[in-house]
C-alpha cells in the first residue's frame, strides 16, 4: 500500500463517492480504483465551487472533495477556497505540493501556509506513516463545530510513498453536537416571552443542523416573523405567513418594516457579521439572543443580552420547551401575521408592474416572475450569481423547502453560481438545478458549462445578457463615454450549443415561460441547457441600501 491508496480508502470509508478535480495528481487514479468517480472541471476555481455546491445541498452531511496538482493548480483554486471559507462549506482540499526537499525554500508556493487564512484547518503530510492521524484530524474539522474548507497538502514525494498498513482499523469520524446551557436557555426564554415584537434572523447553521421544523415551531409559538441571511435562505419556508424573506443589501418591504419595528432579535445559526451584502444592518438598541456553535461569533458585532453556544436544532428544541412552560395556556394571536400580510401585499403591488413588465429589452424581474409561475420551488435548487442577479432574485424568489436555494455573496467572484449548480445536481440528481447569472459572470466561468455537458450533469443556466456591466453604470461615466469601458458582448446561446448543450435565445417577454419549460424538458432528457435572455441594464432594486443605525 502507498499513501495515495490509503487516502482513497479513507475517503471511501467516509462515504465519498465523487472527487472534483483537475490533473495532474495520482490521487485521481487511486480514487477511481476504489469506485470514487472523478469529475474534471475546466478550471480549478470552478472545481472547488462544484465541491462547495455538493456539500451545501446535503446539509453538510456529505462534504465535497477537490484534488489538484501543486503550484498553479492550487493557486488557481484560491478564489473558490475563499468562497467556501466565507460560506462555511465543508470541502476537503487535497492539493499536491512540491517535494519536501524544496517545499520550504523561497519562493515555492505552499498551500498549507498560503491558504491558512481561508481554511478551517490546514496541514501537510510530512511523514507518510502519519497519514491516518492527519486524515482523522481533517475529517473531524469537516464534521464538527463551525464547518468550513479543510486542506491536506500531499508532497509529491509522499503521495506515492509506500506505507505499512495501519495497526488499527479505520473508523469514520462521528459528528458531535452540544445543547445550550440551561441558565442561558431560561434567560433567553424570559426575554422572548417579554418582548413586544421579537423576530428571528436565521442563518445557514439552521440548514446544517436540519432545524427548520424547530424554527417554524418556535416562530409560530411566539408569532415571531422570520428573516434569513443570504446563506440561510430556505431555512424558513418563504411562503409561511411569518416569513420576511431574505435580508441584506436588498430586502423585502415587510422585512424592512419588521427590522425597524422589532425590539428583540433571536439570531440563530448565524454569525451576525455586520456585512451589508448578506446580513441586515441592525439597530444597536435592540436586545439580542444569539445562538451559534462558534465562540468567535459571540459578542462580535453587537452587545448581546443572552449568548447561547450550541447546535441550532438542540437549542431551538430547548427554547420551545422553555417558552411553552412560561406561556402556559396563553396562545398568541395572529395580529403579527395579519400586519405582515398587509405590508407584504402593498410591497408586491408596488412591484407588480415591474415583475409583469412587457418592456423590451426584457427586465430580469419578468424572468424571475415567469420562472416562479412555472417551476414549483420544492422541485428545484436555485442559485444566483454575484451583483445584479443576486440582488434581483433574492427578494422575490420564494424558497419553500430547506436547501432549495444556495445563497451566497459576501466575498465571491463572478461566475461562482455555475460550479455550485453543477455540484448541487451531482448531489441531488432528482432536482431541477438552475443558476441565474449575468453576461459578465458567464465571461468568468462559462466554459465550465462544457463540464456539465461532458459529465452528463443536466443543469439549466439562465444568462441575463444586457451587453454591459450594469452595476458599474454610476461609477464609470467618463471612461465609458470616452472608451466604452462597460460594454461586453457575445452570443452565449450559440456558444453553449457549440459546447454540446441545448440552448435558446429569448428576446420577447411573452416567450419566457415556454422557453423555461422547454429548457426543463431538455434537462429531464439528460442535457445541460442554457437560456440566454436579452435584458436591459436594470437599475431598480428592492431597498438596496438597508437603514443604517444612528443610535
Amino acid at each position: 500500500m502507498d499513501v495515495k491508496q490509503l487516502l482513497a480508502d479513507y475517503l471511501k470509508q467516509e462515504g465519498v463517492s465523487t472527487l472534483f478535480c483537475y490533473p495532474t495528481t495520482p490521487i485521481i487514479e487511486s480514487c477511481a480504483a476504489v469506485g470514487i468517480r472523478p469529475v474534471l472541471c475546466r478550471q480549478e476555481r470552478v472545481g472547488v465551487d462544484m465541491a462547495h455546491g455538493y456539500a451545501r445541498v446535503t446539509n453538510g452531511e456529505k462534504f465535497g472533495v477537490f484534488a489538484s496538482q501543486y503550484g498553479p493548480g492550487v493557486e488557481n483554486a484560491f478564489s473558490g477556497i475563499a468562497t467556501a471559507w466565507s460560506d462555511a462549506a465543508p470541502v476537503l482540499l487535497l492539493p499536491l505540493s512540491q517535494s519536501r526537499d524544496i517545499s520550504q525554500t523561497f519562493p515555492i508556493f505552499r498551500g498549507s501556509r498560503s491558504l491558512a487564512s481561508v481554511t478551517k484547518h490546514a496541514e501537510e503530510i510530512v511523514l507518510p506513516e502519519e497519514t491516518p492521524h492527519v486524515m482523522r484530524r481533517a475529517f473531524n474539522a469537516l464534521r464538527n463545530g463551525r464547518l468550513g474548507p479543510v486542506l491536506v497538502e500531499v508532497p509529491t514525494d509522499v503521495v506515492n510513498a509506500p506505507i505499512e498498513p495501519p495497526r488499527f482499523a479505520y473508523r469514520p469520524v462521528r459528528s458531535t453536537r452540544s445543547a445550550g446551557d440551561a441558565r442561558d436557555i431560561d434567560d433567553a426564554a424570559a426575554l422572548l416571552v417579554a418582548a413586544k415584537c421579537p423576530m428571528v434572523q436565521a442563518g445557514q447553521g439552521v440548514l446544517y443542523a436540519q432545524a427548520s421544523a424547530e424554527l417554524v415551531e418556535l416562530a409560530q409559538l411566539l408569532q415571531m416573523p422570520v428573516t434569513t441571511s443570504v446563506d440561510g435562505k430556505s431555512a424558513f419556508p418563504e411562503d409561511h405567513p411569518l416569513a420576511l424573506g431574505t435580508s441584506g443589501l436588498v430586502l423585502t418591504g415587510h422585512g424592512r418594516h419588521f427590522l425597524a419595528k422589532s425590539d428583540l432579535i433571536l439570531a440563530v445559526g448565524t454569525s451576525l457579521t455586520r456585512h451589508s451584502l448578506v446580513n441586515p444592518i441592525l439597530s444597536y438598541s435592540k436586545k439580542f439572543v444569539h445562538v451559534t456553535n462558534d465562540t468567535r461569533d459571540l459578542y462580535k458585532g453587537y452587545e448581546t443580552d443572552v449568548a447561547i453556544l450550541g447546535d441550532a436544532k438542540l437549542v431551538l428544541r430547548q427554547l420551545i420547551d422553555a417558552v411553552r412552560e412560561r406561556l402556559g395556556k396563553t396562545v398568541r394571536d395572529g395580529a403579527t401575521a395579519h400586519e405582515l400580510a398587509g405590508v407584504r401585499d402593498a410591497w408586491l403591488q408596488e412591484w407588480a408592474p415591474i415583475l409583469q413588465s412587457n418592456e423590451t429589452p426584457i427586465t430580469p424581474y419578468r424572468v424571475i416572475h415567469e420562472f416562479m409561475q412555472c417551476v414549483r420551488p420544492e422541485e428545484a435548487i436555485v442559485t444566483h450569481d454575484s451583483g445584479s442577479p443576486r440582488d434581483q432574485l433574492l427578494p422575490f424568489y420564494k424558497a419553500t423547502t430547506p436547501n432549495s436555494y444556495i445563497g451566497w455573496g459576501k466575498s465571491h467572484a463572478l461566475g461562482t453560481g455555475l460550479g455550485l449548480t453543477i455540484g448541487a445536481k451531482i448531489a441531488r440528481p432528482d432536482k431541477f438545478c438552475v443558476n441565474f447569472m449575468g453576461d459578465a459572470a458567464f465571461g468568468m466561468t462559462g466554459l465550465d458549462f462544457e463540464t456539465a455537458v461532458r459529465t452528463g450533469t443536466p443543469i439549466l443556466t439562465v444568462v441575463f445578457n444586457n451587453a454591459t456591466m450594469a452595476v458599474e453604470i454610476p461609477h464609470m461615466h467618463l471612461s465609458h463615454g470616452l472608451y466604452g469601458t462597460r460594454d461586453i458582448g457575445g452570443n452565449y446561446a450559440n456558444l453553449a450549443r457549440e459546447l454540446g448543450g441545448w440552448s435558446e435565445r429569448v428576446q420577447e417577454p411573452g416567450a419566457i415561460r415556454a422557453a423555461i419549460l422547454r429548457a426543463r424538458h431538455q434537462t429531464e432528457q439528460g442535457r445541460a441547457a442554457l437560456l440566454e435572455i436579452i435584458t436591459g441594464p436594470e437599475q431598480r432594486f428592492s431597498f438596496r441600501k438597508p437603514p443604517v443605525p444612528t443610535d
